[in-house]
């Protein structure tokens, strides 16, 4: 369902009664609504919780900036090295306010946040400029960021770097380029699942086959690798909130993977220190991804936060 909101367009998806607690996911880096399984959200619905998803603007079915350019990313990823102004297209903030202007077109006073990587950094973000409409705050996999965190492995790095085949785009809903060849989704799946190899849960495996199964739905909907890159760039021109989240009275939990390449876990750590009485749960095996196999205690988590939260 497309919605107008923060004055652009942003597709949702809302599932459970009307009537209970509502939680808004989040996801991360390019990545689109679908990225939180249908599975998943039967498992939230289950526990009473009404749950909507959103495509982030420039990613899935939501309102894309190609107007506003590709950076430059390797000029862009220097100046962040050297601790430079980086120059992105729009912030993070624009990205919070757009999550909060979803809950404004549903009539929402206040939601459950749950963000996963970028989208946790997102849900901070959204928890420190309108603390009255955040109920509780779960963080998977995410960072509070500043350059004293350490990096992705040099593998991981690697990995999310290499670039994806060439595709022919054809128009989105929009009448934009946005839905990859369907000649073309193979490759496009061959080149996310290397990625997954590298940065995603070494305890929870899942076969390739199940992998291609997942993945081929999703890239099947949409693929932007341009509205990623200026993602990415508005991650690097954010400043560090370590600092300010010290001051957020928002009930909190941090769930990071012992194993994650990609931000380790002394990111999920930082996060919560930052956050006064945040709730820290550290997942062995898990890396950088959302395996199946840990969805119902991901779910028991969410839900348990929010009758905390509630009560």
């Amino acid at each position: 369902m497309r919605i107008s909101a923060n004055r652009i367009s942003i597709e949702i998806d809302d599932q459970g009664p009307a009537g209970a607690p509502p939680v808004l996911l989040i996801m991360g880096l390019g990545m689109q609504l679908v990225a939180w399984p249908e599975p998943f959200v039967r498992l939230l619905v289950d526990r009473g919780l009404r749950v909507i998803r959103l495509d982030n603007r420039d990613a899935g079915l939501s309102q894309g900036f190609d107007e506003r350019g590709v950076p430059n990313l390797a000029w862009q990823g220097l100046r962040h090295v050297m601790r430079l102004p980086v120059q992105a297209p729009y912030s993070l903030d624009d990205m919070a306010a757009d999550a909060l202007g979803v809950l404004d077109a549903l009539g929402i006073a206040g939601a459950h946040v749950v963000g996963a990587s970028m989208g946790g950094m997102i849900a901070q973000l959204m928890a420190l400029g309108a603390p009255q409409r955040v109920r509780s705050l779960t963080l998977i996999m995410s960072t509070p960021g500043g350059h004293g965190l350490p990096g992705p492995t040099a593998r991981a790095r690697a990995a999310m770097l290499a670039r994806p085949p060439a595709v022919r785009l054809l128009p989105g809903p929009d009448g934009t380029p946005s839905r990859p060849d369907p000649r073309d989704v193979p490759a496009l799946v061959d080149h996310l699942l290397g990625l997954l190899a590298v940065i995603g849960s070494p305890g929870h495996a899942q076969t390739p086959q199940a992998m291609r199964e997942g993945l081929t739905p999703v890239v099947s909907r949409a693929w932007r690798p341009r509205g990623t890159a200026r993602q990415l760039t508005a991650i690097m021109a954010a400043p560090a909130r370590a600092r300010a989240l010290a001051q957020c009275r928002v009930p909190a939990q941090v769930i990071h993977g012992i194993d994650d390449p990609l931000l380790p876990i002394a990111h999920g750590r930082a996060l919560a220190d930052a956050l006064p009485d945040a709730r820290l749960r550290e997942v062995p095996g898990m890396g950088h991804d959302l395996p199946p196999a840990l969805w119902s205690g991901f779910a028991d988590d969410i839900a348990a936060l929010a009758r905390r939260a509630a009560g």
